[in-house]
């Protein structure tokens, strides 16, 4: 073997190996050096060295000492949550909500700016990098203690380029986020589809963890939904998978942001919501919204209507039970097509808890080829309101921990 192979193979299992240290750290933290080489099969020797850089990176430090089981007491290493950064930013249909993290993804600072209109390409490239430089300026923070800024972008996103395609909820094409902000700021920048970041969010600190099999559903203005196969997120030849609110169920249905007819989130997305109660209460309905508008149509919101159904409102109830039906059958599609271990329910409509997630399940339990397939696991997201936001974080996070296989 030639000496640049020898190399090559050299550097590319050494980082396979800081990768698995460095992961170990983190599932099993604080931890020893010795457990470290035992939970993973490497050397002692490997794992000192290995992890010697780890510190002098900053990623890991020394936590506190360990108890003796007879020799020198061990001292105990964690993700070092103290020093190093994270932003990571919800591009949402009216407006952005961004926060600082640390390597744990721990929330340290919070901000919610509102989207201006009319929105442009430029206009919305300017109002991401704004955003992300008042964070850091604000928690008067070193940039070069900023790892990294997520962004969970809705729409099809080509993620390895950070460029959002198409962003429907915004009529935006081809917008090139990443080299934008990177050019600006000289930050690693990170751009996925929000159902997509969401998942991984899910998987790494929610209800997917443990989970190698899984779909996360996102629920607001649009429906996403992100696919995790086998540990990894499965984002399809061209970018697409996981476009779940544009699975056509009607096709004489209504138009949708994408030019097609009868899209699920035609009648099951956020918007449809409070379009069909506005319409209810047109043709007369006797609900307890009416009480509680102002005499302003414009105050109609999801939380208005989970509001007026926890207090037993029938007309509210009954619409979110029907948007409930209707993204059951869409789930039923999923679990015969994919069959998941467990469909994590996430985004704005989902804060309706029972009223929307018992009919999803009802549906399933009606609809699903098989007694297991009927019996998958639907349950609400953990990370809630900052689903996204951690699912952004992730995206650094992952690209940290994982094995950089380029020097092969």
């Amino acid at each position: 073997m030639a000496n640049s192979q020898i190399t090559g193979s050299f550097k590319w299992m050494k980082s396979i190996n800081k990768s698995i240290i460095l992961n170990t750290i983190r599932v099993h933290s604080p931890i020893s050096r010795s457990e470290i080489a035992k939970k993973t099969s490497l050397t002692p020797p490997t794992v000192t060295n290995i992890v010697a850089e780890l510190i002098k990176s900053k990623i890991v430090r020394e936590f506190d000492v360990g108890v003796s089981s007879g020799g020198r007491k061990p001292i105990l290493l964690t993700i070092n949550e103290r020093d190093l950064f994270i932003v990571g930013i919800d591009v949402g249909d009216k407006s952005v909500r961004a926060s600082l993290t640390n390597l744990n993804a721990k929330n340290l600072f919070k901000m919610e700016v509102s989207m201006p209109y009319p929105l442009t390409n430029q206009v919305l490239l300017e109002t991401l990098h704004q955003i992300a430089e008042q964070i850091i300026i604000l928690n008067k923070i070193e940039r070069s203690k900023v790892l990294g800024i997520g962004i969970g972008m809705h729409g099809i996103v080509d993620y390895k380029n950070g460029v959002a395609i198409f962003a429907p909820n915004f009529n935006l094409k081809n917008i090139p986020i990443k080299s934008y902000i990177e050019n600006h700021m000289e930050i690693p920048v990170y751009v996925e589809n929000d159902a997509r970041a969401l998942a991984l969010g899910e998987t790494w600190f929610g209800k997917g963890q443990g989970i190698e099999n899984l779909i996360c559903i996102n629920i607001g203005v649009g429906i996403g939904a992100g696919i995790i196969y086998n540990n990894e997120l499965f984002r399809g030849e061209y970018n697409i998978a996981g476009e779940f609110g544009h699975m056509i169920i009607d096709l004489n249905g209504k138009l949708c942001s994408c030019g097609s007819y009868g899209c699920l989130q035609t009648v099951a997305g956020g918007g449809v919501l409070t379009e069909k109660v506005v319409n209810g209460l047109k043709l007369g309905r006797k609900t307890l919204i009416i009480e509680k508008l102002n005499g302003n149509m414009e105050n109609i919101t999801g939380e208005l209507i989970h509001q007026c159904a926890l207090q037993g409102d029938e007309y509210s109830i009954k619409i979110l039970a029907e948007t409930g039906r209707y993204i059951g059958v869409g789930v039923t599609n999923l679990i015969n097509l994919i069959n998941p271990a467990r469909i994590i329910i996430g985004g704005g409509v989902s804060k309706s808890d029972e009223f929307i997630l018992g009919p999803i399940r009802e549906v399933v339990q009606q609809r699903a080829l098989t007694e297991e397939a009927r019996n998958t696991e639907i349950v609400k997201s953990e990370l809630g309101e900052d689903g996204t936001v951690i699912g952004a974080v992730t995206l650094v996070l992952k690209d940290i921990f994982s094995t950089m296989v380029s020097a092969r």
